[in-house]
């Protein structure tokens, strides 16, 4: 049986990481131009930044005996913010395959190897908060297509596209991964409302992507809002397709979140407690995790509370 397999069977959902970048930032020191994480993987020293920030969550799942999803610090690193960072097509690949293949290593090396999924991590091709530009799904395929064919290239176990914001950038993505023959799953952001930036509700949103996509992904997930923001919005007709919730720390507004100079991590106990309520709601969950603010303890909280 295969990894993602594993993870789609399993009776207990894998967990992963916290808030990669505001733990990076805000934690541990790290200079993140733009909020890519991936430039890390140009020095030695970024590399064990990388390095001890992946293995104290293979450390943490090992010691609870839970799977572990592990991704790549790749959010940034797609067509849209590539240019951005000095980076063309093939620029955006490489940084891409390299960063595979130094998850994959992490992974080969740890004890806690055969329980370990890894991840190929796309994010938006422009702010996840404010969108400027909603993308066509042609669009969206072109401007996401290096990232997704590195992660063919290289075997991820599935790719998941975070905090997305609108439909036609999701089916972009989507329909190019399936193209590829490689494992999708997808996560839309919301705002304290529980709609997508766009105004868009969450139901609707997913409803076009799995009629345009022939319903590829595995599951879908929310990303990158507080759980409060979200829990009473849950789509009903969705909740069987909704198989991970990733949420932030902060109860902030995104535009509050834009404007921070401090970390607002919020109450870690409290963040478990509202993810148990989530999951008594979700019966296909299958990855728990954080988002912006939340660290371990966010997510060892979570394990504690049951979930």
């Amino acid at each position: 049986m295969g990894m993602l397999d594993r993870l789609l069977s399993s009776s207990a959902p894998f967990v992963s990481d916290g808030g990669m970048e505001t733990d990076l930032i805000f934690h541990r020191g790290a200079d993140l131009p733009l909020f890519a994480a991936f430039v890390l993987l140009d020095t030695p020293e970024g590399q064990d930044m990388l390095r001890h920030y992946a293995q104290s969550y293979l450390d943490m799942a090992q010691a609870a005996g839970r799977g572990i999803v592990l991704g790549t610090p790749t959010w940034r690193a797609n067509g849209g913010w590539g240019p951005k960072l000095g980076l063309d097509q093939s620029g955006i690949k490489d940084i891409n395959r390299r960063a595979v293949a130094f998850v994959h290593d992490l992974r080969d090396a740890h004890p806690w190897r055969e329980n370990i999924l890894v991840e190929g991590v796309l994010g938006p091709a422009g702010d996840g908060y404010a969108p400027e530009q909603l993308l066509t799904p042609a669009e969206s395929a072109q401007l996401h297509s290096a990232q997704l064919e590195a992660f063919a290239e290289m075997n991820v176990d599935i790719a998941t596209a975070f905090t997305i914001t609108h439909p036609g950038e999701a089916i972009g993505m989507a329909n190019r991964a399936r193209a590829l023959g490689l494992p999708f799953a997808l996560s839309f952001t919301v705002e304290t409302d529980g709609r997508l930036p766009t105004g868009q509700d969450l139901e609707s949103a997913l409803g076009e992507v799995d009629a345009a996509t022939d319903g590829y992904c595995r599951y879908y997930g929310i990303n990158c809002a507080h759980p409060e923001h979200f829990l009473d919005q849950l789509p009903s007709g969705w909740l069987t397709r909704i198989g991970m919730i990733r949420p932030n720390a902060s109860r902030c507004s995104h535009a509050e979140l834009d404007e921070a100079s401090e970390l607002d991590d919020g109450d870690p106990d409290e963040f478990g407690a509202l993810y148990a309520n989530m999951a008594k709601r979700l019966p296909n969950l299958h990855v728990v995790g954080g988002c912006c603010g939340s660290d371990m303890r966010h997510i060892k909280a979570v394990i504690a509370a049951g979930v």
